[in-house]
């Protein structure tokens, strides 16, 4: 999944595309990462590293509608996701062409999302979070666990979203959301045991401060260990890695299927 950032302030600067009429800074990366072999093109129009600015429903749309639009011209066999947690700006980037809904809300900061993933009929990327981006950091406490709590915010979540009529999930655990550096790397180490649900799962991890802060690096030094991370979340069970670094990613895809016809047992 190539990652397509339509804003001003996410936080690895090279992922940010060019505001343009024609769109032509979009469609070329999109290009790229297609022939590269992404699966899925992912775009988003709100920022959300933590502490990120909040912007308008208005602005999130205006800043992905037209852009969705152009790349669904441009690469019609295409298979594109909207990164929002609004119901509203999902349902307008389905009718825009948008084949899957990734939600890093989990519908919890929008009541109507479920509804209308199932109203939708589209796929579903169901992310654990806690609070908002603007309040994340700072809910870091799990006083049963971080993997017990996973375990039931998708067990409880899974229950709401088929009885709303939602077929297709993809489970995301949330890398970097809601959780600090030893969390998330307790969580890459225990990826296997969300494969109870039976369900594909999602790792983001790419560049992510969990990788580069510990080493003194910045986001822009991290994509050695993003394929380090990569390959440990493909090891331990991930069946899509969401990459800033499409061709890499494919690579060490390509890599690890080569070495293990069925993934290493825990």
């Amino acid at each position: 999944m190539g990652i397509l950032n339509l804003t001003p302030d996410s936080f690895f600067a090279a992922s940010r595309v060019a505001p343009q009429a024609d769109h032509a800074d979009l469609l070329r990366r999109a290009e790229a990462m297609l022939q590269a072999g992404a699966a899925v093109l992912d775009l988003g129009g709100y920022s959300s590293r933590p502490g990120a600015e909040h912007i308008s429903e208005e602005e999130e749309k205006q800043r992905l509608l037209p852009a969705l639009a152009a790349v669904r011209r441009a690469f019609p066999a295409a298979f594109l996701s909207v990164d929002t947690f609004r119901a509203s700006v999902a349902a307008a980037a389905v009718a825009a062409g948008a084949d899957i809904i990734n939600d890093i809300g989990g519908g919890e900061l929008d009541a109507d999302m479920f509804a209308t993933a199932g109203r939708l009929q589209v796929p579903y990327v169901l992310m654990h979070l806690r609070g908002t981006p603007q309040t994340m950091a700072t809910l870091t406490d799990y006083p049963d666990g971080l993997v017990p709590e996973l375990v039931r915010y998708f067990r409880d979540k899974l229950a709401a979203l088929r009885a709303a009529g939602v077929v297709d999930v993809v489970l995301d655990p949330g890398f970097g959301f809601a959780k600090n550096a030893a969390q998330n790397h307790e969580l890459l180490g225990r990826l296997r045991e969300l494969q109870l649900f039976g369900l594909p799962v999602l790792a983001g991890l790419s560049r992510k401060a969990m990788l580069y802060r510990p080493l003194g690096l910045t986001p822009e030094a991290a994509l050695p260990g993003t394929v380090a991370v990569n390959t440990m979340a493909l090891l331990n069970g991930a069946c899509l890695l969401r990459v800033h670094d499409v061709a890499e990613a494919v690579q060490t895809i390509r890599l690890v299927a080569n070495t293990y016809s069925s993934p290493p047992s825990p």
